[in-house]
């Protein structure tokens, strides 16, 4: 197979190949011609046919413009999954050159204090030992992930989580920063001393059912029942303008009522939240079975007024996972993938977006960033191995690694989540 791609210091460099049968197929699919793929691509009618051949690989920067031509990512052209990019594959995807890309690199402080070479590059990105200045010194080493993201246009993480399928026999190159427990932030606290008692327990209150409501649609998702979007379900049922004696109370109204101070004020103290930014009210119609068609009142919290009530519970402000870590939610579903062992995680476990954001071949929304990669979905083979029963999720050998390197982290980060199953991971076949 030609390639336009030249030798740096005796060694190949790293290529994408494009499978041509798939190339065919992404082309006959958006319904172009062997010349209108060229035109786009920048080559002749020719070019476009080798490619086809299998005889030909084109250049990243005429790969990324292929991918652009067929409406698809570089990765269906060259058969790598989304969760399965390895550094070579996020430079391909940004349509760089080994050239083009350590001339991005030398620009950069990291780029100057490693000394980035063509042939440095190349040998990290294929996992051989790169030799140099600073090149033992992991703070350096450690702030080149970011400075690569930056060059290619993709978050961090990714680039860590292909540099740890690059280079497998190393350690993580990054190491998340110790981040103290942040406190509430002082117009947080602010906005709370400026209110009063009875708007106090409205605002702690509504934080709590919100809470509630959260846990309910977690429940949902776990036994495959249909969830609301976020945006939907965040509005919560305040009141109805009916007779309570006939439509009865709300569950919002009823902890109010617990707290003595549900009563016709009840409109005006919403309100007076929602002027402060706290709240936002909206209002629809729902049908009641003893009334019909009633209208109803709807209450729900903006990030500021999450801020200000939990600065007046006394609860800590939340945090963005440092790089390259996981939430919390998708950090527990890791530790009960981790915790089913070697035989895996029966698939219909798991339930809702964690595949999305975890599984080998996802990727979280329509045009988003490709999943994480670290679990896939691995075939039960029948007992006489003729057939395929189901399927079940195990770590992948990146998800492993990631475990395991971070583990102590995750422990001091995330001290509610049980990660007694997984002690003794790393000598889990992957």
């Amino acid at each position: 197979m030609k390639s336009s791609l030249k030798l740096h210091g005796g060694m190949p460099l790293p290529v994408r190949v494009i499978a041509p049968s798939r190339l065919v197929a992404l082309r006959e699919r958006t319904g172009l011609s062997k010349a209108e793929l060229a035109r786009r691509i920048g080559v002749s009618t020719r070019m476009v046919f080798f490619y086809e051949q299998g005889r030909h690989t084109p250049t990243p920067q005429r790969l990324q413009r292929m991918a652009a031509a067929l409406h698809c990512d570089v990765g269906e052209l060259t058969g790598v999954l989304r969760g399965e990019e390895g550094l070579v594959d996020l430079r391909f995807a940004a349509g760089l050159t080994l050239d083009q890309a350590v001339e991005l690199l030398r620009r950069t402080p990291v780029g100057r204090d490693l000394c980035l070479s063509a042939p440095r590059l190349s040998a990290l990105e294929q996992g051989r030992p790169v030799l140099g200045r600073n090149w033992r010194d992991r703070d350096v080493v450690g702030r080149l992930p970011a400075g690569l993201a930056k060059i290619y246009d993709v978050p961090v993480r990714m680039v860590v989580d292909a540099w740890m399928r690059s280079r497998p026999d190393e350690s993580a190159p990054v190491r998340p920063r110790r981040q103290p427990q942040r406190r509430s932030s002082d117009s947080a606290e602010a906005a709370w001393q400026s209110l009063n008692e009875r708007q106090r327990i409205y605002l702690g209150e509504i934080l709590r059912d919100e809470r509630m409501t959260e846990t309910e649609m977690w429940m949902r998702r776990t036994h495959h029942l249909p969830v609301p979007r976020p945006a939907e379900w965040r509005k919560l049922p305040l009141a109805l303008h009916a007779p309570a004696e006939v439509v009865g109370y709300t569950r919002l109204q009823e902890r109010l009522r617990l707290n003595g101070v549900h009563d016709p004020g009840a409109g005006a103290t919403v309100h007076a939240l929602a002027r402060r930014g706290l709240l936002v009210t909206s209002t629809d119609l729902v049908h009641h079975p003893e009334t019909g068609e009633v209208s109803r009142v709807r209450v729900e919290m903006t990030r500021r007024g999450r801020a200000t009530a939990r600065a007046g519970l006394g609860e800590h402000a939340e945090q963005q996972p440092g790089v390259p870590l996981l939430s919390e939610w998708l950090w527990g579903v890791m530790v009960r993938v981790a915790g089913a062992g070697p035989n895996g995680l029966d698939r219909d476990a798991l339930s809702g977006r964690a595949p999305f954001y975890l599984g080998v071949g996802y990727k979280n929304r329509s045009g988003g960033r490709p999943s994480r990669g670290f679990i896939d979905e691995v075939p039960v083979l029948a007992t006489d191995g003729t057939h395929v029963v189901g399927y079940r999720w195990r770590l992948t050998p990146v998800g492993l690694r990631h475990v395991v390197e971070y583990l102590d982290e995750y422990r001091r980060r995330y001290p509610h989540v049980d990660t007694t199953s997984v002690v003794g991971l790393a000598d889990i076949p992957s």
